[in-house]
């Protein structure tokens, strides 16, 4: 359904080093900045670009939305957690644990307040 998710950011290199980080914790590799100054993450047939607004206006955070991440197994998900958290974002909501359907998940805020999850596939 989805072709792409964009989210803004204030900090562009600071976003790179995060989101940089935390995709090559799940298996992807560095982003890239394209002519129009968007950096580009592709994992697994998804993109992910993270862009300053191009109205000018700073970046904010979606209230009451998330970003969720496939990841391949419970340690991918503990190291993307850990690749956030020791580069710029903060660990929130419970800590990374599996949930009744037998999915593994993590929640992150990236440096500019999005909130992110790295989940496995439910167990079926």
């Amino acid at each position: 359904m989805f072709t792409h998710v964009m989210i803004g950011s204030n900090d562009l290199e600071q976003a790179r080093r995060f989101y940089d980080a935390t995709f090559a914790a799940l298996g992807g590799k560095p982003g890239e900045m394209d002519a129009r100054r968007r950096l580009i993450y592709a994992h697994e047939g998804g993109r992910l670009m993270i862009t300053k607004p191009i109205d000018g206006k700073p970046a904010s955070a979606a209230n009451g939305g998330t970003i969720g991440l496939a990841a391949a197994s419970r340690e991918h998900v503990l190291a993307w957690h850990r690749a956030g958290t020791e580069h710029g974002g903060a660990a929130i909501e419970s800590p990374p644990a599996e949930r009744p359907n037998g999915a593994f998940v993590a929640y992150l805020r990236d440096p500019d307040g999005n909130k992110l999850t790295a989940r496995t596939r439910r167990v079926t």
